[in-house]
Order: structure tokens, then C-alpha cells, then sequence
């Protein structure tokens, strides 16, 4: 049973974004409880960061270990967990260097500062990155730039220069835009922001061998797609290509902010002055990031991501045949439901304000909600979420 509503004081909490009037209290699982102990499912899980849910033991329990013995020798010194996250990633992937960082957008910005190195280092000096309409690469001036979103290019102008949009999916697009001064393409594999817009696979393969053809890097950006989202660690292991840049945040710190630039041999071109960061490779969170990675990489784990991704997919192209709705598409549990009108924003509002229970889910744009569940989401909670999807629908058809 619900408390009484409490008011919300948050008088000295800088306005950003628009906030119910409620305070979210714990966590646990798919489920967070608010001030007045109203419980919601939650298919946002921190827009794609909480990939092993609320309080999730394993990493409760790294959190604790390292804190009582090292949480911050200065980025000065190596760290044990940073060396032994660092050789995981590795390990499991295409890259032999990691840099970690706190945020997706800090990692994609070093990602940029990479790309114009070994431009400076291998192409005379080339520095531009064909970047893609709808694309989200992070919140600071150089990856508002890079991004593909609508407005981003004046609302703190002068942007960064260096960044000419292609279209997803469409070759021609990209190779229109090459010119001496490229250096790198690079993209979302899943565009999550953008609309759950996954690239395909003829696509991803055909720009792998041109940029390899034409001496460019190919960069994936995995902050939202990465770490078992799609059913794989990585995402560009669906397209059996190589990468020559990686970008992860979100996931790989399972919520504690973490974030990394992955790079192969040939492309890993820092020198001592070029890179750094005061938190960067702090070995709290790196050992929350082992915790993660190491439960991603159970037997079975990544199989049953797929499994109920597979099944969310098939839930959802239910309720869009029920109601007369534009299908759906994602890849893994990165899914999005099209809408036959611009009612998601309603239907986030009528979800949270559900009772006794909410739900909450994510309307990136009006004509379509995203969904973002724990990679350890029960079946059960797929079928409660998608009934109660219904019961939403009903009320506003």
C-alpha cells in the first residue's frame, strides 16, 4: 500500500530536464521504489546503464571489497582492477589498448582526439569524421557536433567543425562526403537515441572494406549498444567485422560511472600529454567494471539476452498487430515499439502515474517508445511490462 504523497523539496537541484515530483528511493532487480513507496518496473534501468539491474549482489559486493582497500591512487600510478578490466576487454574483443574514462561522451570525445592524432601522424593532417543524421555520441561541444541531432548544430554555437552527416545504411552517403581531409567514419551500430535504428549487416561490411580501402578508421560507438545489450559483448560482433576504435560507457559500469576508448596497436597513438583524466581508471569503479563484465561472460548469460530479447521482439510485434501500431525493431534488449501517432509522451506519463504499480519506459521520439530492461530481466517481467503496455493502449484508443 502506497504512502502519502511527500512533497518534493528540490529548490537548489539545477533545472535541466523536466522531473516528476517524486524521489526515487531503492532498487532492486527491475523493480525501484519512490519516497512514498510506490514501486515501478522499470524498462528504462538509467536509459541502458543498469545492465544487471538495481542492487545487483556482484557488484555490491566488488564495490565493497575495493573500497576497503584502494579507491584512488591518482591516474599517476596503474591500479590493479584498471590492469585486469583492462586485459578482460581485451581479451574478449578486436582491441589490444583500453583508456578508461567516467562518461560515453568523455570516451567518444577521446575517441575523436584519437582519430585526429593518427590523422596528424598518418593522413597529412586529416581530421574530419563522417559522422550520421539521428546519431547521439554524448553532451560535450565536440559530441553534440558529432551527433546527427536535430538543433544540436546552434544550440551552442560555434559547433565543432569537422563532422559532415551521412545517411545509416546508405553507402553512397558516405562516400559523397570523402574527401582529403577524412579521417575516420563513425557510427552508432544500434542508433538509440535516434530510434532504436540498428545498421545492417551488408552496410557495416561494405563501409568496413571502403574505409579500409580508403585508409580510414571505422569507429564504433557502443555506449548504448555495447556490453551484452544486443545479445553479443560487443555490437560489432554481429557484422563479423574489426573495428579500428571502440567507445563503451553506460553498461560496463553496471551504473557506477565508468566508461572506455578501446583502440587497436596500429591506431593507439597517444603520447604522455595527449590523454588523461583525474578519475580516469579508478580502480572502484574498474573493479565494479570486472564484476560486470565477468557476469556478462557466464556461461549461458549472453544466450538468454538473446533469448529474451527474441521474445520481447515477438511480444511487441503482437501488440503492434493488436492495435494497429508500425511493428517494431531493435536488436537484442534495445527495442523500440512504433507508434501510429505522436502518443508516447502520454503513454510515459500514463505508465508512471500507473497504479498501484508504474511502469517506466522512454519515449525518445513522439511515434515510438524505447525500451531498456535489465540484460537479467525475468520472462515474467517481459509479459507484465507488455500486458500492461496493453492496458495503456486500450485507455487511449
Amino acid at each position: 500500500m502506497n504512502k502519502p504523497a511527500q512533497a518534493v523539496d528540490h529548490h537548489s537541484v539545477m533545472f535541466i530536464t523536466q522531473r516528476p515530483e517524486l524521489v526515487m528511493a531503492e532498487g532492486r532487480g527491475s523493480w525501484l521504489t519512490d519516497n512514498n513507496g510506490k514501486r515501478y518496473l522499470d524498462f528504462l534501468q538509467g536509459w541502458a546503464v543498469n545492465c544487471l539491474g538495481h542492487s545487483n549482489q556482484g557488484m555490491i559486493d566488488a564495490l565493497n571489497a575495493q573500497a576497503k582497500k584502494l579507491i584512488n591512487p591518482s591516474p599517476a600510478f596503474y591500479n590493479e582492477p584498471m590492469i585486469r578490466l583492462s586485459n578482460l576487454l581485451t581479451d574478449n574483443s578486436c582491441f589490444n589498448k583500453v583508456f578508461f574514462a567516467n562518461s560515453g561522451a568523455e570516451a567518444n570525445e577521446g575517441a575523436i582526439k584519437l582519430a585526429r592524432k593518427w590523422g596528424q601522424l598518418n593522413k597529412s593532417g586529416a581530421f574530419e569524421i563522417i559522422t550520421f543524421d539521428h546519431s547521439f555520441h554524448g553532451r560535450t561541444l565536440a559530441t553534440m557536433s558529432a551527433s546527427g541531432k536535430p538543433g544540436w548544430d546552434t544550440m551552442f554555437a560555434p559547433q565543432v567543425p569537422g563532422f559532415p552527416k551521412a545517411d545509416l545504411n546508405d553507402l553512397d552517403s558516405v562516400k559523397k562526403l570523402v574527401t582529403d581531409k577524412t579521417v575516420a567514419v563513425m557510427l552508432e551500430p544500434v542508433q538509440g537515441e535516434g530510434g532504436v535504428i540498428p545498421a545492417n549487416k551488408a552496410f557495416m561490411q561494405s563501409l568496413r572494406q571502403f574505409t579500409k580501402e580508403n585508409n580510414l578508421l571505422l569507429i564504433v560507438d557502443e555506449v548504448q549498444a555495447g556490453c551484452g545489450r544486443t545479445g553479443k559483448l560487443f555490437a560489432y560482433q554481429h557484422f563479423d567485422i574489426e573495428p579500428d576504435i571502440m567507445t563503451l560507457g553506460k553498461g560496463i559500469g553496471g551504473g557506477v560511472p565508468l566508461a572506455a576508448l578501446l583502440a587497436t596497436d596500429a591506431v593507439a597513438c597517444f603520447v604522455p600529454g595527449d590523454q588523461g583524466g583525474t578519475y580516469n581508471g579508478n580502480p572502484l569503479m574498474t573493479a565494479v567494471g570486472i564484476s560486470v563484465i565477468d557476469q556478462l561472460l557466464a556461461p549461458g548469460f549472453l544466450d538468454s539476452v538473446r533469448k529474451k530479447g527474441e521474445l520481447l521482439s515477438k511480444e511487441l510485434q503482437s501488440i503492434s498487430t493488436e492495435f494497429n501500431l508500425a511493428g517494431e525493431r531493435g536488436e537484442g534488449l534495445l527495442r523500440a515499439l512504433i507508434l501510429s501517432s505522436d502518443i508516447g509522451p502520454k503513454l510515459v506519463e500514463l505508465a508512471r502515474e500507473r497504479s498501484p504499480e508504474g511502469l517506466l519506459i522512454n519515449s525518445p521520439r513522439p511515434n515510438l517508445l524505447r525500451f531498456m530492461p535489465a540484460l537479467n530481466v525475468s520472462e515474467d517481467e517481459i509479459h507484465q511490462m507488455c500486458n500492461i503496455l496493453r492496458e495503456l493502449l486500450k485507455k487511449i484508443h
